[in-house]
């Protein structure tokens, strides 16, 4: 039978470490839970982190605080609080948990705020670059209900369904981005090496050289003569295209030609809908007013035209129209949202229709994506496989003519 590691919470709320031969780990969290002990950790591996609440400025610089951190973070605490531990005594342990001494340190800072009188919420806001508005939204509606702990498990599923929903997206985008990358660098390889070594020959030979091939040759010639003067432009031109989006009117356009881009307009739509659904969701749910909840919705939103649209939608929730028909006439979200929405307003269950919108879009956003690179892949590969393999036998065509020149004595 396989050793397991574990960390578990005692009654008096000591952190306890130790390793158990079970067939599973259900059964050693089993065990520990009769026992009387809270499993926090069960695994094959020794977790690390544990111990030291050292300070250590060279893996700060190694590894900012992220996502990740965030999300064991409020996992960690939602199930010390539901154990029964207190605010101080449920961070004092995140921190032993915490593996990344950055975001230990983090953590050492809240409850060092904490105990100087501050609100949760109010010592989160000490780091707004890790905890969001949102974030600090929902524990203000759980410290002030008295529900802190339900409130970090809901956060908990959030963050969980949105950490994997961004992972999803960038892991879709890996290949096809390297099968780009590869194919760049092999036509810049036979352009500037490879063929300007053919080149010497075949000025040698005196021949004539076939149409194909000699176009090629000029192509290499230009890209060994203005490469890096064309490379110096690409570079030139990302950097004013970002400058430019980074100006508001320039955001505007950019996210509206997004919006309206065959290929990336649905994703970005069904992604954006997805993430602005998941945090109404959680705010509604836990009773944050909703025209606060839609002031947070925004900005949690990346298109600056939807995000805009919010806006509209909240001045309609302002004058009592309700939520489904100011953000049907906004035009910026599908029109199954709305719908969704007004059975929600009708039913009295605005939350679960926007967990259900959630859910809806973040599987059509995954379909959608799945789709693309599926066709992108073999789009990237033929290209590439058609610029090489042209090149290939323009060369082949030069040296087959070469052959065929008769020798005279």
């Amino acid at each position: 039978m396989p050793e397991f590691f574990y960390k578990a919470i005692s009654g008096d709320g000591k952190l306890l470490e130790g390793s158990l031969v079970r067939d599973t780990e259900r059964m050693v969290a089993r065990e520990l839970t009769i026992g009387g002990l809270t499993p926090v950790y069960v695994g094959v591996q020794r977790q690390k982190g544990g111990g030291s609440l050292s300070f250590d400025p060279a893996a700060l610089l190694r590894r900012k605080p992220g996502a990740a951190d965030r999300l064991y973070f409020t996992q960690e605490l939602a199930t010390l609080l539901e154990a029964g531990l207190p605010l101080d005594r449920a961070l004092s342990i995140a921190a032993e948990l915490s593996e990344r001494p950055a975001f230990r340190t983090v953590i050492q800072e809240i409850l060092r705020e904490l105990k100087g009188g501050k609100s949760l919420t109010d010592a989160l806001g000490t780091h707004p670059e890790v905890f969001s508005e949102l974030y600090r939204n929902m524990v203000r509606a759980g410290e002030a209900s008295g529900s802190l702990s339900q409130v970090m498990l809901r956060l908990a599923e959030s963050e969980a369904a949105s950490t994997e929903l961004r992972g999803f997206l960038i892991s879709s985008m890996i290949y096809p981005s390297l099968l780009a990358l590869v194919g760049i660098g092999s036509v810049s390889l036979m352009l500037g090496y490879v063929i300007p070594k053919f080149s010497e020959v075949f000025k040698e030979s005196g021949l004539p050289i076939p149409v194909p091939t000699q176009i090629l040759l000029t192509i290499s010639e230009y890209t060994q003569s203005y490469g890096l003067w064309v490379l110096g432009a690409v570079i030139a031109a990302i950097v004013a295209f970002r400058f430019w989006v980074s100006t508001p009117d320039g955001r505007m356009r950019w996210d509206a030609f997004k919006l309206r881009a065959p290929a990336i307009g649905p994703i970005v739509v069904r992604a954006e809908t997805a993430r602005f659904a998941r945090s109404m969701a959680t705010l509604v749910a836990n009773g944050v007013p909703l025209v606060q909840s839609l002031r947070i919705g925004k900005s949690m939103l990346g298109n600056k035209v939807m995000a805009d649209a919010v806006d509209t939608i909240a001045q309609g929730v302002k004058r009592g129209e309700g939520l489904a028909a100011p953000l049907r006439r906004s035009g910026a979200f599908p029109s199954l949202a709305a719908h969704l929405l007004q059975v929600g307003e009708e039913t009295g269950r605005l939350d679960s229709m926007f967990t259900r919108m959630a859910d809806i879009y973040d599987a059509e956003t995954r379909t959608t994506v799945r789709r693309a690179t599926a066709l992108f892949e073999p789009v990237v590969i033929l290209t590439m496989g058609l610029l090489v393999g042209s090149m290939v036998l323009s060369m082949m065509l030069a040296i087959v003519s070469m052959n065929d020149v008769p020798f005279t004595k």
